[in-house]
């Protein structure tokens, strides 16, 4: 997957600068900077170097397997890709309608997940930017400096990951690749001992995510220069939606706004997606370029995740949260938020909302029913869609008469965010570096841009903050001038 700006003018009169990887996201990706020879920037492109391949090698898997396979795109999300296979393989086995047991499991399964996700990405990769500043020192500017400094935070952030990873455990089966969802229905629901054992905390839960909003409005308002300029540029966003209008993470219908929050389309079913949805191929890149069929690929393009959906829905059915959501749209005012330190604060009303959910699955007795499956007539296809914690996720199958996949197209959250990404890294780079001495703090806000969206650049575990970096700025003539390199202890060294 790659992600990019279109070619500068002339690019063989520019510098470039490279940074080669970007740490603390999933997955290894680097950005390329070009500039003149008075540190004007021409352009910006941010790469994603590694190629996955799975909508070619699950062709020819039985259907069955394919929600146990695609998870193993992601160690962070896989319960998404597991929930959006089963869903787009429903209409295979006939399953138009879940059992109440089922759809209230995988929404069990779901809410765990987005609860664990958020909390990762907030706690462990972005806190250290939020807490002790984009230049701070790095070796302090890592979870474990977190830890020292705020102790309390930190646990907070560890515990409700935990939380949310136990809620994936009792429902697919494992923390990790589990197998819960199958086509039709789940494999297994509750038992009153699970339940029992995940509501002792569950209400623990939600009293840190609410200090966890709390902390980044606090953030917002102390700071508002910081947080709402910072790599801001306007945007179309998408998400889906209730039937209701509501935020609904696992099941609805696709919504488009404009960057002044005009509906562009509503009530979508996703099924029709491709109608509403082009997606573009350029040679340079393994990752795909979507934009809004209407708008075309110029005006097109748009934003996925937390910062779109708690912007895009009419209200969220959980009272903290919906609480939580109205702050942020009067913060926002009459316009709304485009800048990308946005998504923490809309990442952490998510995140609220999902404990919220927990508990109110919790009390539900069809968790623990025994009717998990539902059949009907077989299809041949079916298309999947569900909100992963980075955005919309669209899973689209064609089996033939031998139950054999024959077609998958996947969509996921990071390629959605793709232009908007690199818009926000070019404003950064624009912002900060222009005129500066390149230093490791000054590289570190353009890294902050593309960690905003939580981008799953590939399927990778995480360095502390010290993963290995190296800057080089070349001549016209591709002749090094200097050099700024940051080892994988994270000691930081520069070369002429």
């Amino acid at each position: 997957m790659t992600f990019a700006l279109e070619t500068a003018a002339n690019p063989e009169n520019l510098r470039r600068v490279a940074i080669d990887p970007v740490s603390r996201v999933e997955g290894h990706g680097k950005v390329t900077i070009l500039l003149d020879d008075k540190n004007k920037v021409h352009q910006v492109r941010l790469h994603i170097v590694e190629f996955r391949g799975f909508e070619k090698f699950i062709q020819g898997r039985p259907y069955w397997e394919v929600p146990v396979m695609v998870q193993r795109l992601c160690g962070i999300c896989p319960v998404s890709h597991h929930l959006a296979a089963s869903k787009a393989l429903d209409a295979i086995v006939g399953a138009r309608h879940l059992t109440p047991t089922a759809e209230k499991m995988r929404r069990l399964m779901h809410y765990g997940q987005i609860l664990q996700s958020h909390a990762l990405h907030f706690f462990h990769l972005c806190s250290p930017d939020l807490l002790f500043g984009f230049d701070s020192d790095i070796a302090k500017r890592n979870i474990i400096g977190v830890a020292e400094k705020h102790p309390e935070t930190a646990k907070r952030g560890v515990l409700l990951r935990k939380f949310g990873q136990e809620v994936i455990r009792h429902t697919a089966g494992k923390r990790i690749h589990g197998t819960g969802a199958v086509p039709g229905g789940v494999n297994k629901s509750l038992s009153i001992a699970e339940r029992d054992e995940l509501l002792k905390d569950v209400y623990q839960m939600v009293a840190w995510s609410r200090d966890a909003v709390h902390l980044v409005k606090q953030m917002h308002h102390q700071t508002p220069e910081l947080y709402n300029s910072f790599g801001a540029f306007r945007a179309n966003f998408m998400s889906m939606v209730g039937f209701d209008g509501g935020l609904d993470l696992y099941h609805g219908q696709l919504r488009a706004r404009d960057e002044s929050g005009n509906i562009l389309f509503d009530g979508v079913d996703y099924q029709d997606y491709t109608q509403w949805i082009e997606e573009e191929v350029k040679n340079w890149s393994y990752m795909k370029f979507p934009y809004i069929r209407s708008l075309g690929n110029e005006k097109g393009w748009y934003r996925v995740g937390p910062l779109s959906r708690i912007q895009n829905c009419d209200f969220i059915s959980t009272p903290l949260a919906e609480i939580e959501r109205r702050d942020f749209i009067a913060y926002s005012g009459a316009m709304p938020m485009h800048a990308p330190l946005g998504y923490h604060w809309a990442r952490m009303i998510e995140m609220l909302h999902a404990a919220e959910m927990i508990k109110d699955l919790l009390h539900d007795d069809d968790i623990m029913g025994k009717e998990l499956m539902a059949s009907g007539e077989r299809g041949y296809e079916g298309v999947g869609v569900i909100e992963a914690p980075r955005g919309t996720l669209i899973h689209h199958y064609r089996v033939d008469e031998n139950d054999l996949v024959t077609m998958c197209n996947l969509i996921v959250s990071t390629t959605h965010n793709n232009q908007a990404m690199n818009e926000a890294v070019r404003k950064v780079a624009q912002q900060y570096l222009h005129g500066h001495e390149v230093t490791e703090g000054l590289l570190n806000h353009i890294e902050v841009a593309v960690r905003a969206f939580d981008p799953c650049l590939s399927c990778a575990t995480h360095a502390l903050g010290k993963m290995p970096l190296q800057v080089e700025v070349l001549n016209e003539a591709g002749e090094q001038l200097s050099q700024l390199t940051r080892s994988s202890a994270g000691v930081v060294s520069t070369a002429v």
